[in-house]
C-alpha cells in the first residue's frame, strides 16, 4: 500500500513516527475517515471543516482545505490503484520536548492512507447490545475525534468480535449515548429521535448528513436525553457512520425491528446512494 506521509508518496512499511511525537506521547492527534466513491471524496469538506475546528482546539497551527487534500486522494487512488476506497486522514501534533506543552505545534505530521472498499450493495443489518462500560466524558468542551480511543477499545472487547453486532454507550446518567463506532438513530411516526451532542458524543459527520436528509424526507428531528426504554418503544432502529453509511438495526434485547425492510431506512439509504458520488458538503443538500 502506498501511504502519503508529509508531502512524500511512500510504501507503508516505510512510513517512521518519531517517539517525540506528542501524537504518540500525549494523544494529541486528530483523524478522519471518510469514503471516496468511484473517484468522489463524499462529503469531504464538512470532514475537514471539523478536523480544521478540532486542530484549532489541540493549537495545532495547520488548515486543511479541499483544495489541497484533492490532489493528494488522486495520487493516492492512482498509485494504489483504486476507485472506490475507505480513506484515513491523520494530523498529530509533531514532535516536542518532553512534557507538558502550551505552546502551539507549528510542525504537525500529516498522513493519509486508504484501502479498497467495493461499492455499497444491499443493506446489512446488525444488533444492538447495551454495554456495561459507560461513555466517558470529552476531554474538553465537546468530543473530538481524536486518538483518545481507550473507552471504544475497551468497549469492543467488551462487546466481541462480531461483525454483526454493535454496542452501544450510556452516559454516568444512564442516557443514551452512541455506538462504538457509529451514532444512534431510532424513529416514532414521522419523527426522527437521536441523543444530543450534549450527552458527550461525537457530533458525526454522517450523523449531521443524515438529521439534513431527515429534512428533504419531511421528518421531524428530535434531540435530546432519552432513557435506554426509548429504544423498546420505537418503530425503526438504525445506526450511522461514514464507512458503514445507514445500518439498519434488527434486534435490540429481545424485541426485532424491521431492520432493512424499514420504511425510513430504506427511504434514507435510497436518498443517501442519490447523493454519495457529488456532494462536498451537507450544506449542498437541495
Amino acid at each position: 500500500m502506498i501511504v502519503f506521509a508529509n508531502g512524500e508518496y511512500i510504501s507503508s512499511d516505510e512510513v517512521k513516527i518519531s517517539p517525540f511525537d506528542h501524537g504518540f506521547l500525549y494523544g494529541l492527534g486528530l483523524f478522519e475517515t471518510f469514503r471516496i466513491y468511484e473517484g468522489h471524496p463524499f462529503l469531504l469538506d464538512d470532514h475537514l471543516a471539523r478536523l480544521n475546528e478540532g486542530l484549532r482546539t489541540l493549537g495545532i497551527k495547520a488548515e486543511y482545505r479541499r483544495h489541497e487534500i484533492l490532489p493528494i486522494l488522486k495520487g493516492l487512488l492512482a498509485a494504489n490503484s483504486l476507485e472506490n476506497a475507505y480513506v484515513r486522514m491523520n494530523v498529530s501534533a509533531g514532535n516536542g520536548e518532553i512534557g507538558l506543552q502550551t505552546a502551539e505545534y507549528e510542525e504537525p505530521n500529516l498522513i493519509l492512507f486508504m484501502k479498497p472498499l467495493g461499492t455499497p450493495s444491499q443493506l446489512g443489518e446488525k444488533k444492538l447490545a447495551l454495554l456495561n462500560i459507560r461513555r466517558n466524558t470529552p476531554e474538553g468542551a465537546t468530543r473530538l475525534k481524536s486518538h483518545h480511543y481507550l473507552n471504544n477499545i475497551l468497549a469492543k472487547r467488551e462487546l466481541g468480535a462480531s461483525s454483526e453486532a454493535e454496542g452501544i454507550f450510556l452516559t454516568r446518567e444512564g442516557f443514551l449515548a452512541e455506538g462504538i463506532v457509529s451514532n444512534l438513530f431510532w424513529t416514532e411516526g414521522e419523527t426522527l429521535f437521536t441523543p444530543s451532542v450534549e450527552t458527550g458524543i461525537l457530533n458525526g459527520i454522517t450523523r449531521q448528513f443524515v438529521m439534513k436528509l431527515a429534512g428533504k424526507l419531511q421528518l421531524g428531528v428530535q434531540e435530546g436525553f432519552y432513557p435506554q426504554e426509548a429504544l423498546l418503544e420505537a418503530e425503526e432502529l438504525f445506526v450511522t457512520n461514514s464507512i458503514q453509511e445507514v445500518v439498519p438495526v434488527s434486534m435490540f434485547g429481545q424485541k426485532t425491528f424491521p431492520g432493512k425492510e424499514g420504511r425510513v431506512v430504506q427511504a434514507l439509504s435510497r436518498q443517501y446512494g442519490e447523493c454519495r458520488r457529488k456532494l462536498w458538503t451537507r450544506n449542498s443538500l437541495q
